[in-house]
């Protein structure tokens, strides 16, 4: 996760000094121990075995919404590189927040706190305003925003961008730069999942956030959508 190099934000500081409200005034505690288990590039989370969680996941008051606004403030942006770090070493592009809720991505069994689904949502929200985040709206007829867009509610599945769709686009032109397949055309599937991307960050992808990517291209006029929802082709310029 031969891999194609595109230029990209830098991954998220976890290591940086706890704000004061966020920290005990003892010793941090050990991590948990690992537990064995897979990980997964889809909406469900399982318990990480090889995830380095950073040390105020270990602290009960990183569960707890702080009252002071620049503490909760600086609360929000280490969840928020949390997120972003769980899910770029998992591969996971879709989160279910109802799941997620008891992962050990919010909840934390050693010292008995999680994060609550209001909490859950804010955090969302502030990555929303970054760029990091969008909610996924499915609709059954295919129309794309449907279902609880059109009722006016958020759903329960998020698109965590722990790349944002222009550093996908970036990874798209890279590869086709560096396989010499400008004026070629490919389909979505064979950018996922085909043999020529194995061993490339684009095997594997979330199909519509290579769509997102897809669209950046399109509006830089250096690709062309077209083809049924089921079948989609792309021509690279």
């Amino acid at each position: 996760m031969a891999t194609t190099t595109a230029a990209t934000s830098p991954p998220p500081d976890l290591s940086g000094s706890i704000p004061a409200g966020l920290a005990p005034s003892t010793a941090s505690p050990q991590p948990p121990p690992p537990a064995a288990s897979s990980s997964t590039s889809t909406t469900a989370v399982s318990p990480s075995s090889s995830f380095a969680f950073p040390r105020e996941y270990h602290f009960p008051a990183f569960f707890t919404r702080q009252t002071n606004l620049t503490t909760h403030h600086a609360q929000l942006t280490k969840w928020s590189a949390l997120v972003l770090a769980y899910a770029r070493h998992h591969r996971i592009f879709r989160l279910a927040l109802s799941a997620a809720a008891d992962s050990d991505l919010f909840r934390n069994p050693r010292i008995d706190r999680r994060l609550g689904p209001a909490d859950i949502r804010e955090l969302v929200d502030f990555m929303r305003k970054d760029g990091r985040a969008e909610y996924y709206y499915h609709s059954s007829s295919g129309g794309g925003a449907g279902g609880a867009a059109a009722a006016g509610k958020e759903g329960d599945v998020v698109f965590i961008y722990w790349r944002k769709p222009e550093e996908w686009a970036a990874a798209v032109e890279a590869y086709v730069e560096e396989t010499g397949q400008k004026g070629s055309v490919l389909t979505v599937y064979e950018l996922t999942e085909g043999e020529g991307t194995r061993g490339t960050e684009l095997h594997g992808m979330d199909s519509e956030v290579l769509l997102k990517a897809l669209n950046v291209l399109v509006k830089r006029g250096k690709a062309q959508i077209f083809g049924q929802e089921d079948s989609l082709g792309v021509k690279f310029f």
